[in-house]
């Protein structure tokens, strides 16, 4: 009985965090992994706990990707360098240590300045875009991949604001952008864990898992992509990354 109510409490948790996060183009990783870490799941080792995130990345950014593509906010020539670019450096840093408590901190502080830096730009119905020198989206690309190897998320949280903060999208068009990001991201990371027989799925754990984040993430990436105006995805985003950074905090703190 307990068992059926703890596992109805983090599917509840993972379906709202899908719907979040599914609004804004992401795919949930970060926010999986913190219901996860608060579980008996956050024992297990951090292979277990980055490959089901990824699964569920895969799900959800794929359904986010379909609406916000389908609504026409994708532009696939913007999104390609930065995805050339990620999936090399997202493969190099997942080999690389760097002590956790820098890091997080680092890392927190960063998103929050962006959420901060998001929440001034107020003028986003009227934002004139610009296309991104190819040096410039290989840079980033690369950057963000490396990152996202390291802690084991697509890389969402760091391409969306980047996008904005550039004027290099419109916050439907960077949520389509990075939904389409995390999902190669997140496809290039279960494929190296079994190309170096490193897969450690468990698909009776998976199913119930999945079932929450597909049911969410239908509601919020059509919420998101069809309903939502321009200033409501960049507000939702926001509280994406604060969300993130919180999750790394509590980490530190803890």
């Amino acid at each position: 009985m307990e068992q059926g109510v703890a596992l109805f409490a983090i599917c509840f948790a993972l379906f709202l965090v899908s719907i979040l996060y599914s609004s804004v183009g992401h795919g949930g990783a970060s926010g999986y992994l913190a219901v996860l870490s608060l579980t008996s799941y956050g024992q297990l080792n951090s292979p277990w706990l980055k490959q089901h995130a990824w699964v569920l990345n895969l799900a959800v950014a794929g359904l986010a990707f379909y609406h916000y593509s389908k609504a026409n906010h994708h532009i696939f020539s913007k999104t390609l360098p930065f995805i050339v670019a990620s999936i090399p450096f997202a493969f190099l840093g997942g080999f690389l240590k760097i002590d956790g408590t820098i890091y997080d901190t680092l890392l927190s502080i960063t998103l929050v300045y962006a959420a901060v830096r998001l929440l001034s730009n107020t003028n986003v119905e009227f934002i004139e875009v610009t296309n991104p020198q190819r040096r410039e989206a290989y840079t980033y690309g690369a950057g963000i991949g490396f990152v996202s190897g390291i802690i084991g998320v697509g890389g969402g949280i760091f391409l969306s604001p980047i996008l904005l903060l550039k004027r290099w999208a419109t916050p439907k068009s960077a949520a389509a952008t990075a939904a389409m990001f995390i999902w190669v991201n997140s496809a290039a990371g279960l494929f190296g864990a079994a190309a170096s027989n490193q897969l450690v799925i468990e698909t009776s754990t998976l199913i119930p898992f999945l079932f929450s984040v597909l049911i969410g993430g239908l509601v919020g990436s059509r919420y998101g992509a069809l309903y939502a105006n321009q200033k409501t995805v960049q507000y939702l985003l926001v509280c994406v990354l604060l969300l993130a950074s919180g999750k790394r905090i509590f980490e530190v703190v803890i």
